[in-house]
């Protein structure tokens, strides 16, 4: 990181600057977007490009587990389900096959920007070693096949299947699940598995509707019309071909330079610069696995959730920008003293470093300083999720790339292009790299479907006002329903979800094994129990409106409307939440085995 005391910083100036960009961004109706799941004109952007729907006939049966969602969070229930002994599991996902959206998103250049040997699940069982340490999506998705291979979890998957309703039978203590395609599938339980980034996000701009050409979101690319497959990004099909995307996040930083490689032009439209680190991406040394000891990936794992917990280790072991700068700016080392006006100022001044190393970056990289100035970040770094790439920044000292920048966003579509301000752009296809909506998005929103519990309750209805559950894994009057902890359900947050999505299976499928081998019923939980949980996690809540309300909109501040901000959203512990507090209570309270919090019906007689 820079010298603080060779870099002096004009702190009021960097401030009224954050403060004037933000107001270039803070535009009414910039967070509309299109409902897919009705939209006339742009419901087919749901599509599956990818694999060949196979009409079959509908299925009638009963089984132990469903599980909603094939993605990595529903492959490591299943497979920990299948681990401990549970027979009848069925997968059930609109997708193609196993993946999530790692089997959605196959846009060239495609991969993650977490370690691959922390962020692929299981790669001691399945006996597989990344072929790099940031894994490409096509790798993803074949390793998360492969478990679900490994665990017998694919002939039994429903695919291209939507769940229209879940609801529960009180006489029969089963869940019902209805589908799309007819059919009606009885499950003794239930496991909501939608992942956390599973609704695709299209911007809603005037005139849309009107564009001629190739239009897709970055999340169903087209390559029957770009060329080029997953895994192979030369789009060889786009040499006479004048191409925008819309978006410079995530998506978009990756798939910027393939299309640069590819297209005769390429205008990429920016709303807001993401902050872009160095990646460092390299292929894995021959001999990584050669002196690793049994359980090596959990370690490694719990070593990386430390570092971002600000919990001390001997040994950074994944040393790169996520451990860094997000680390040490998200949990500060607080000095025995320091007031709390310290403590932000502290901050202020290490944000500054960051921020500044990051604009300075891009100086360094992008010949054009006009168009370096408006691909510098400038907001606090945790204001937005911060990218990391190395091909995203030189993309732009090419001839046939062009950066439009527009803060206040695309004034409308029409037949030939893009408008932005007031002037029209050309182009043969449009590609919306706009992501999907926020992790905080409300769970029954994600899972797609009515949710039905007791005495008719739906899940919406119950969530409301915010969840409220045990753990963040069960509520109350939905029997035998578990949930997969995510960011919003009051659990904890992790830059590495499939740590969280490893210890939420684990302990859904040792739940569900111990109710089995007990002949339980049903088991709800009580009340009391998940008013309790619910009130130590708004107890704890930390609330940094002020600090979200002085950033960019983004989808980590709801865009700037700061009324979505709920208590009832947040953690088990301060801030992100204590993880391994969370990860022990959790282990706890199976190693107990008292089902404590749940009322359990066991042959017709209650128990607690």
């Amino acid at each position: 990181m820079t010298d603080p005391e060779a870099t002096p910083f004009d702190r009021e100036a960097i401030n009224r600057k954050y403060e004037e960009e933000r107001r270039k961004r803070a535009v009414e109706g910039r967070a509309a977007t299109r409902d897919l799941s009705t939209d006339e004109h742009f419901s087919s952007y749901r599509d599956d490009p990818f694999t060949p729907y196979v009409e079959r006939d509908a299925i009638d049966d009963e089984i132990d587990v469903a599980i909603i969602g094939a993605g990595l969070a529903g492959v490591l229930a299943g497979a920990e389900l299948r681990d401990a002994g549970i027979e009848r599991i069925r997968l059930i996902d609109g997708a193609g096959g196993i993946g999530g959206t790692w089997y959605w998103n196959r846009y060239p250049g495609v991969m993650c920007d977490v370690e691959s040997y922390v962020y692929m699940p299981m790669l001691e069982a399945i006996g597989h070693v990344p072929t790099t340490r940031y894994a490409f999506g096509h790798e993803i998705r074949s390793h998360l096949d492969a478990i679900a291979q490994r665990h017998d979890l694919v002939d039994s998957a429903l695919f291209h299947t939507t769940v229209q309703e879940s609801a529960w039978d009180e006489k029969s203590a089963r869940w019902i699940l209805t589908t799309d395609r007819g059919d009606i599938i009885r499950a003794h339980y239930l496991v909501v598995a939608p992942g956390i980034l599973n609704l695709m996000k299209l911007p809603a701009i005037a005139g849309m509707e009107t564009f001629r050409g190739r239009s897709f979101h970055s999340a169903r690319w087209d390559y029957a019309y770009t060329g080029g497959a997953p895994g192979d990004p030369v789009l060889d099909k786009l040499g006479d071909k004048v191409v925008g995307i819309i978006g410079t996040g995530a998506s978009a930083i990756q798939a910027v330079p393939p299309l640069a490689e590819s297209a005769k032009h390429l205008y990429v439209f920016q709303r807001t610069p993401s902050a872009v680190g160095v990646r460092g991406n390299r292929p894995t040394p021959p001999d990584f696995a050669e002196d690793l000891e049994p359980g090596w990936q959990r370690k490694r794992m719990e070593n990386f959730s430390a570092v971002m917990s600000g919990v001390p280790v001997e040994r950074d072991l994944t040393d790169d920008g996520w451990t860094h700068h997000m680390a040490k700016l998200a949990n500060p080392e607080i000095s025995e003293g320091m007031s709390m006006d310290d403590v932000v100022l502290m901050v202020e001044e290490l944000d500054d470093l960051v921020m500044e190393e990051h604009r300075s970056r891009v100086s360094e990289i992008v010949h054009d300083q006009r168009v370096a100035e408006s691909l510098k970040p400038y907001y606090r770094y945790l204001c937005k999720r911060p990218c990391f790439h190395d091909e995203y920044l030189p993309a732009f000292n090419r001839d046939n790339v062009t950066l439009i920048d527009s803060p206040a966003g695309i004034e409308r579509v029409t037949e030939r292009g893009v408008v932005v301000g007031g002037k029209e752009i050309a182009l043969d296809c449009i590609i919306y790299a706009t992501g999907f909506e926020a992790e905080l998005t409300p769970l029954p929103r994600r899972a797609m479907h009515p949710i039905i519990g007791r005495d008719g309750v739906t899940l919406a209805d119950k969530f409301a006002e915010g969840p409220i559950t045990l753990y963040g894994i069960m509520t109350s009057g939905f029997p035998n329903m578990f949930l997969m902890p995510a960011p919003g359900l009051q659990s904890v947050v992790t830059v590495n979800y499939t740590h969280l999505a490893v210890e939420g299976a684990e302990h859904i499928a040792a739940t569900i094994a111990m109710l089995e081998r007990r002949g339980v019923r049903f088991a709800d939980v009580l009340p009391e129990a998940e008013a309790a949980w619910t009130a130590d996690v708004v107890r704890t809540f930390e609330d940094i409106t002020d600090f979200m309300a002085a950033c960019t909109p983004s989808r980590l501040n709801f865009e700037g409307d700061l009324s979505k901000v709920n208590p009832r959203r947040g953690n088990y512990g301060a801030g992100f939440g204590d993880f391994f507090g969370y990860q022990k209570l959790l282990r706890d309270w199976r190693a107990r085995g008292d089902f404590a919090g749940l009322r359990l019906e066991e042959g017709g007689d209650c128990a607690r």
